[in-house]
C-alpha cells in the first residue's frame, strides 16, 4: 500500500512510494519534487523498484529515470533528519505535483 513502505537496507532508511502525479516525474512535478529534495538536510536518493539509484537532487537524473503515473519508486537517505526527510517526500510524490 502507498505510504506504508518503511524500511531500512543495510542500516540506510528507505521509503516506496507510489507516483500520484498524473504526468509522472516530468517537467513541473520533477522541479518540485528536485527543489523540496534540495531543501532538505541529507542526501536523497531514488531509484525505480529495480534500478539503479540516482541523485534526487538532480532533476537531470530525475528526468532520466523515465517514472511515469503509478510507478513504484524508492527513495533513500542517511544521516541526520533521513526518517522524517523522507516521510515527507514520499508525502509529496504520492500527491498530484502537476495541479
Amino acid at each position: 500500500m502507498p505510504g506504508d513502505g518503511a524500511a531500512t537496507l543495510r542500516g540506510v532508511p528507505e521509503r516506496t512510494a507510489i507516483v500520484a502525479s498524473k504526468i509522472g516525474l516530468h517537467a513541473r512535478p520533477a522541479a518540485v519534487f528536485v527543489k523540496a529534495v534540495s531543501q532538505q538536510p541529507v542526501k536523497v536518493s531514488i531509484r525505480k523498484r529495480d534500478g539503479a539509484p540516482v541523485d534526487a537532487a538532480s532533476i537531470l537524473s530525475i528526468m532520466t529515470l523515465g517514472v511515469e503515473h503509478g510507478d513504484e519508486v524508492v527513495l533513500s537517505a542517511e544521516g541526520d533528519g533521513a526518517e522524517s526527510a523522507l516521510d515527507a517526500l514520499t508525502a509529496l510524490l504520492e500527491s498530484d505535483l502537476a495541479g
